[in-house]
């Protein structure tokens, strides 16, 4: 099986979000299972150096976009046994941002045509293309428009997988012609029209032949208006080829028995995760307590994470009980000032750092009792899985991937690892704490959770093992 992963971030390279994770794990545990995986990613400026004197350039092509004819060089790397192109042009991905120029369409069109020249030139033929976020949502598209008729694309089939549907690609119509070459023909339902202009997204929804998306509940919320981000009817049109399969984490990189960025290293220890604790108390200026339950947040500062929330409790919780709250993250400015305030107010209570750290959140992960995300909707979430790897017991929102993730506790059956509430209500959500701060101080119903939370591990493996199901469906 020969899979070409496209997207637009991959770590250990480039990061902003979740896409990166998955694209940085999946295809390490796709090629465990027999499939020759390969990556293809812009190359961006703002790549490590270390990783940029690794490359070798392979090829040097020409890219049409309307009347422009632009170079591209296509440079390789292999990493951890997976081969992994970018696409080289200064004058589109040399900047100091992944995202966010008024250019974008040009940007990611031009990305689209480049990887399909550069198939075009591999002495490699993949059977799937599988496109990740509405950056690569025009590789469908182009693949029964203008490359129909290549030799070398006959028989390929492509997977479209949703990340997060609220950011969809949506530019003016005149991108069609200017950039894609393509007429008003796509303006139709079953093209890529879009309240008058043209959506990414759309195109790969409407050309794909298999659509995918990052957890069961998510891909149920996002069929319905509320959740659908006006695409709910195109996706409920597309039902039979639709599904939603969660994500993982890569288990060894996140691994508290060898995360050297933990002062006790642990893998079950409830003693040991105690000296995280009074190690970060210590070191953020909490008081330091190894009995008092600390709750974690790691996240972007912003409203779909549930800020509002936790803005409109948080007082609250911090006057009337004995908990410590550790914080990290930036976002938006309200939230910055609102959590910095909450500090000012609550000094031995609240630690709030308004940056982003790799191995702060490590340590948080490691240091906390509970693990705080409220989302007002969450397509998959990582946090929540990496709170269960370090044993922080996740207190969520029951929408998309937590709600497929975190199981309730139940003091009569023993089962669970988490607190869940339904509602997007903050007393709900206080109420949820108060009941997991309850928990906490009962020693019997916290080890059964606890052990609980040790057996709820979430790699790639059985994520992997549904994607090479539906990838050899299609090529059979």
């Amino acid at each position: 099986m020969n899979v070409l992963m496209i997207g637009a971030e991959c770590t250990p390279f480039f990061k902003t979000g979740g896409l990166a994770d998955v694209l940085g794990s999946l295809p390490s545990e796709l090629r465990s299972q027999g499939a020759d995986v390969r990556i293809v990613l812009p190359k961006y400026a703002n790549m490590d150096g270390a990783w940029k004197l690794q490359l070798t350039q392979i090829k040097e092509l020409n890219v049409q976009l309307g009347w422009r004819n632009q170079y591209a060089g296509i440079e390789y790397i292999e990493y951890e046994g997976i081969p992994v192109y970018f696409i080289d042009n200064e004058y589109y991905f040399k900047r100091s941002n992944l995202y966010g120029y008024e250019d974008e369409a040009e940007r990611f069109v031009f990305f689209n045509r480049a990887v399909m020249e550069m198939i075009k030139e591999l002495d490699w033929k993949p059977e799937i293309l599988h496109c990740h976020d509405w950056q690569s949502g025009l590789i469908p598209v182009f693949l029964h428009t203008h490359y129909k008729n290549v030799e070398k694309f006959r028989g390929i089939k492509t997977v479209f997988t949703i990340h997060n549907l609220m950011y969809q690609g949506t530019f003016p119509q005149s991108v069609l012609h200017d950039l894609m070459d393509l007429d008003e023909g796509m303006m139709t339902e079953e093209g890529m029209e879009f309240f008058g202009g043209i959506n990414f997204m759309k195109g790969a929804l409407n050309y794909a032949d298999f659509i995918t998306t990052v957890s069961e509940t998510y891909a149920n919320e996002i069929q319905t208006p509320y959740y659908g981000e006006n695409l709910d009817g195109v996706l409920r049109k597309y039902s039979e080829k639709f599904t939603g399969i969660v994500n993982g984490i890569n288990d060894k990189d996140y691994n508290p028995m060898k995360d050297d960025t933990l002062a006790f290293p642990y893998r079950s220890s409830l003693k040991k995760k105690q000296q995280n604790k009074m190690w970060l108390q210590e070191q953020l200026g909490l008081p330091v307590q190894k009995s008092i339950p600390m709750i974690g947040i790691v996240s972007r500062l912003v409203e779909q994470k549930g800020l509002d929330l936790i803005g409109r409790v948080i007082d609250e919780l911090l006057y009337h009980e004995d908990v410590q709250i550790v914080l990290l993250g930036t976002g938006e400015y309200q939230y910055e000032q609102m959590l910095q305030w909450v500090q000012e107010r609550h000094m031995q209570k609240m630690s709030a750092n308004i940056t982003f750290s790799e191995p702060l959140s490590r340590q948080i992960y490691a240091a906390s009792d509970f693990f705080l995300m409220p989302s007002r909707f969450e397509p998959c979430g990582i946090g929540q899985l990496i709170a269960l790897r370090y044993l922080a017991v996740p207190i969520v929102r029951e929408t998309g991937g937590l709600k497929d993730t975190v199981i309730p506790f139940s003091e009569k059956t023993g089962e669970g690892n988490g607190f869940t509430f339904a509602n997007y209500n903050a007393h709900d959500m206080l109420f949820t704490i108060r009941r997991a701060l309850h928990i906490y101080h009962d020693a019997d119903y916290w080890k059964k959770l606890i052990k609980n939370t040790v057996k709820s591990q979430f790699s790639w493996r059985h994520s992997a093992n549904q994607y090479m199901d539906y990838y050899q469906s299609m090529v059979e």
